[in-house]
């Protein structure tokens, strides 16, 4: 038997159970995201039609109105772990329903803003979290459709997380050796040598021209590091 030298350090997995209030396109593909991730989920919705095109793909779907308390309460949503309140262009139903998951103590709450104004308006009542997917999505897009990047994430107000290729100057040339942090600010942290796998960056890693890198740090740092060729 392999001798242990300490407790590890990598997580282990642990399922969540969610409840997604709204099964629209950005409901439906949140809910069935988290599936595909292991997690318990169950759906709801006021549309039936929606209901049963989505009962073979989530751990629980039912039909129901979530503007009335007693509904949530009977659905046991304040037992579960947390709850995404994903409600399209109906405003008041999307408030109210947030204001009661709140009263009956849902543990953690995300919801989708449809508008800056709506968003203000879940943050008062007390959202927990208050999202908004076409603003980030728009954004995300944004830097890609400009070349800046493969990809974007924003982490922080000046925080974000890039994917991009490596470029010619870096060829053959090791973490170490191009002092990145130091001279650029940012940070790889990891690279992609066209095997479609990720690995973990090292000051021994040694690029070459088209890898892919995920590089971390704030957004004008980020933003030079990208232009360089």
């Amino acid at each position: 038997m392999p001798k242990s030298n300490g407790p590890s350090r990598r997580r282990s997995f642990h399922a969540v159970n969610v409840a997604v209030i709204g099964l629209g396109r950005f409901g439906s593909s949140l809910a069935q995201e988290l599936v595909k991730g292991g997690h318990q989920v169950l759906g709801i919705d006021n549309d039936d039609k929606i209901v049963q095109s989505l009962a073979g793909e989530l751990t629980h779907v039912v039909t129901a109105d979530t503007t009335d308390e007693e509904t949530l309460k009977e659905l046991g949503l304040a037992d579960l772990d947390c709850a995404v309140v994903a409600i399209g262009a109906d405003l008041e139903a999307s408030i109210l329903t947030t204001s009661l998951l709140l009263q009956i103590g849902v543990k953690q709450l995300w919801v989708k803003a449809n508008s800056t104004a709506h968003g203000r308006i879940l943050e008062q009542i007390g959202a927990h979290h208050v999202i908004f997917p076409e603003y980030e999505m728009g954004r995300r897009v944004a830097h890609m459709v400009t070349g800046e990047s493969l990809d974007y994430v924003q982490i922080d107000e000046d925080f974000v997380m890039v994917k991009s290729v490596c470029p010619e100057s870096f060829d053959g040339k090791t973490l170490a050796e191009l002092k990145i942090r130091s001279t650029y600010k940012v940070t790889v942290v990891a690279v992609n040598h066209g095997d479609g796998v990720y690995d973990p960056a090292f000051p021994e890693t040694k690029l070459k021209s088209g890898d892919l890198l995920v590089v971390a740090g704030g957004k004008l740092a980020l933003s030079e590091f990208v232009q360089v060729q």
